[in-house]
């Protein structure tokens, strides 16, 4: 597992901030030569540390938790993985083996739970909770890494966790091959943009800060946890009462320690990805944080490999 030097990280930390920001910009606030900036980020993206990717948003979104036959779960997760629908999915402890974001249109739900996902190979039963909303999601993850200066300096407008699930709208034949592009590389240049789908590098970026701006791609940047220092993974399912349930979930996503919240229809309110350096802050976290004096329980299961992060594959840990 790569794990980053300081330089690395503020460079990583700047690309979650805005995945396309410049390395003129990037270096200018790190106070660091652009030179070095620049080719320290190129050797990260083409190495694969870190990723620049897009996701399309769908209106409706659901969380499964899958439980499968003995010596099936890493033939289980490589199946969802191949899923275009599924964000992420992990290996994990517990009750559960294996758990799936799926993104897809509210008409298409009782296909994907009833018809596709119980033909999953190794598949024993499976539980499903649909996300309500989102509180934090990956692209909103900030480890402590930049002072808030630089993190304000680099925060883009373009870029934000709003957390809302909004319907795709009906775009041009030139617009999808923008969200295709930008999916696949979130840091094509604009010039590249153009020429991908034959049109000015004006109007590239006019149509590309649009579809930014209007929810119809979300950016981030993917990487492992552990590359920071962060050995320890783990989903929290939480219970708690319905009128708490937002003071919860607002409270997880002001920490630093949370990659994702969200509130979810079933027997828990909310699941969260929170990332420490060991167990003993794992510990710490449940039992001595604030959130947790109004969570009624909590489950938690350990991650064991991410098999698939951002709608992106990764590399097997065995």
């Amino acid at each position: 597992m790569v794990v980053f030097d300081a330089l690395e990280r503020q460079i990583v930390a700047a690309l979650q901030l805005d995945p396309r920001c410049p390395w003129r910009k990037m270096a200018a606030v790190l106070g660091e030569a652009e030179r070095t900036v620049a080719r320290r980020g190129a050797q990260l993206l083409e190495s694969g540390a870190v990723a620049v990717v897009g996701i399309r948003p769908k209106p409706a979104v659901v969380l499964v938790q899958m439980r499968c036959m003995p010596g099936t779960v890493r033939a289980a997760a490589q199946a969802l993985s191949q899923r275009t629908d599924t964000t992420f999915v992990y290996t994990i402890t517990g009750t559960g083996d294996c758990v799936a974001e799926i993104l897809t249109e509210p008409s298409h739900i009782g296909t994907v739970l009833s018809d596709e996902l119980p033909s999953t190979i190794g598949l024993r039963d499976s539980t499903s909770y649909p996300v309500l909303r989102y509180f934090r999601t990956i692209r909103g993850w900030r480890p402590e890494i930049l002072t808030a200066d630089k993190a304000e300096a680099l925060r883009s407008a373009l870029t934000p966790d709003s957390g809302i699930l909004v319907p795709r709208q009906e775009l041009s034949r030139q617009d999808n091959e923008l969200l295709d592009a930008l999916c696949a590389d979130g840091r094509m240049s604009f010039e590249a943009l153009g020429r991908r789908i034959g049109v000015s590098e004006a109007t590239a970026r006019r149509r590309s800060e649009w579809l930014l701006t209007n929810n119809q791609v979300h950016l981030r940047a993917i990487v492992e946890p552990a590359a920071f220092g962060l050995g320890v993974e783990a989903l929290l399912w939480i219970r708690a009462s319905p009128h708490q349930v937002e003071q919860v979930g607002k409270s997880l996503a002001e920490l630093p320690t949370v990659r994702y919240a969200a509130a979810i229809a079933g027997d828990y309110q909310i699941m969260a990805d929170v990332t420490v350096e060991d167990m003993p802050s794992l510990y710490r976290f449940i039992t001595d944080s604030e959130w947790a004096q109004n969570a009624a329980g909590v489950d938690v299961s350990i991650l064991l490999d991410a098999r698939k992060r951002g709608g992106r594959l990764m590399r097997s840990s065995s």
